[in-house]
């Protein structure tokens, strides 16, 4: 009896990527803000086992989620909630501690620098720009030696410290005292959300201090926010913009529209009417810049040292896209296909940071299967600002709201929009327990000099 054999047959297609199988791609990501995390974190869900190789480059181990710093700095929220780290939420991606000192794109290298180590050379077949921005401030004297930012995770701790540091001060000193004065003085410069919220926050924790501090009274308590346009929060309308102006007065802060920053030189403040006051706390929110590391890559940038970008998240050299060069965020300069962004780009917020993000990273696995990359579109969600315990503002369409409905958004929306399970939980446990406990009023300045006391009473040699 004859038995028949069956052979298989591998089809020709697959025999060939047997015997010569693509080479995993290696992806570079310089910066792990908003848009790098976001973009690292799809990648590892969205690429196939063995389809590339993910590296994030930053100085940073963690992401700071920025809308929650006016808080941070009001002692609603634990510093440390706030900041998502690159290890503990990065399971797949190679992390590397530096900063990018140069990109040669033709052969495909990038240059970092290590803290304390030789620069490595990074070789990669797809790079990521998602450096992010910085503060961007003007020439103004005093500004750059007195003034402190909004934009980091150890400024809010600070602007706390020096919050309570100050009350701790003019406690102890008579109510004539000049000195006692400039304490109890904050200035915010920036009338933007940054700035709002952070002047409203502040603002609401002062009141709150004053039921431990019976030495100082509401009325010597003052807060300036200095807007050199004739409005605040352009995101939402101007109605609304001036109901918030009208909450923040009834609290005995106080607005200055059209009004410029001339000098802050020895805490003395000096504004364009003519107006002069001194104070120890001075925050500058107005405004961001693209981080100025773009300026260490050969990538075109446009007027305002941004990366050039098409709606794909390609970067691009006038019309024609750089192959294997990606960018999105703060740095980049991408086209607002909805219309509605500001000068025809879209606007460096947080919003548009993650959503570019996202598909940058569907982009880019879609470019490495041979498929097409898709355009960034979007519609506005809408805006959420929080305005002090139990106050916020929201924005959507024609519909604005300035009270404790708009704070239930505010934090509904962010406690949402916070990455990972893990952090919205410490943020969210945070909340409760502040209900219960009230804020947290410990202020550590001292962290400035972590070794002095040890220093102070150290033993030396021959003493």
């Amino acid at each position: 009896m004859t038995v028949a054999t069956t052979k298989s047959v591998t089809p020709p297609q697959v025999a060939q990527e047997i015997l010569n199988p693509k080479p995993t791609q290696r992806i570079l990501i310089i910066g792990g803000g908003y848009a790098g995390f976001y973009t690292a974190w799809k990648l590892e869900k969205t690429l196939k086992r063995g389809e590339a190789e993910v590296t994030l480059v930053d100085p940073l181990p963690y992401m700071t989620y920025q809308p929650f710093l006016p808080e941070v700095a009001a002692g609603s929220i634990e510093a440390r909630h706030v900041a998502v780290s690159h290890r503990q939420h990065l399971k797949k991606t190679n992390l590397v501690s530096g900063k990018l000192t140069k990109v040669n794109h033709k052969t495909r290298k990038a240059t970092i620098a290590i803290e304390g180590g030789k620069p490595v050379n990074l070789d990669y077949d797809h790079i990521i720009m998602t450096a992010g921005a910085v503060t961007r401030t003007f020439p103004i004297k005093g500004v750059a030696e007195n003034a402190i930012g909004m934009k980091t995770i150890e400024e809010a701790v600070e602007v706390r410290n020096r919050l309570i540091g100050n009350f701790e001060r003019a406690a102890a000193l008579p109510k004539s005292s000049k000195l006692r004065q400039r304490l109890l003085t904050t200035v915010v410069v920036g009338g933007g959300f940054a700035g709002i919220e952070t002047f409203a926050e502040l603002r609401s924790a002062a009141t709150y201090l004053l039921r431990y501090y019976p030495q100082i009274d509401f009325d010597e308590i003052h807060f300036h926010l200095i807007e050199a346009m004739g409005r605040i929060m352009p995101e939402v309308s101007l109605s609304t913009g001036e109901r918030v102006i009208a909450n923040l007065e009834k609290r005995s802060a106080r607005i200055h529209l059209n009004t410029q920053l001339e000098s802050a030189e020895g805490g003395v403040i000096k504004l364009s009417t003519g107006e002069t006051f001194e104070s120890d706390l001075v925050i500058w929110t107005a405004g961001v810049a693209a981080a100025p590391v773009a300026k260490n890559t050969t990538f075109p940038l446009d007027a305002r040292l941004r990366i050039t970008a098409n709606a794909k998240l390609q970067i691009v050299d006038g019309e024609k896209p750089i192959g294997h060069a990606w960018t999105a965020g703060d740095v980049s300069a991408v086209p607002d296909l909805s219309g509605g962004g500001v000068g025809g780009y879209c606007v460096p917020n947080a919003q548009n940071a993650v959503r570019q993000a996202k598909l940058l990273a569907k982009n880019l696995a879609a470019t490495i299967r041979g498929e097409e990359p898709r355009e960034y579109r979007h519609s506005n969600l809408g805006a959420v600002a929080g305005l002090g315990m139990g106050v916020g503002a929201f924005q959507s369409g024609k519909l604005g709201l300035v009270g404790f409905v708009a704070w239930i958004f505010h934090r509904g929306y962010h406690g949402l929009a916070m990455p990972t399970l893990e952090r919205k939980l410490r943020v969210v446990s945070g909340w409760f327990w502040n209900m219960i406990l009230g804020r947290d009023l410990v202020s550590l300045e001292q962290v400035r000099s972590p070794r002095l006391f040890f220093s102070t009473w150290a033993a030396r040699p021959g003493k």
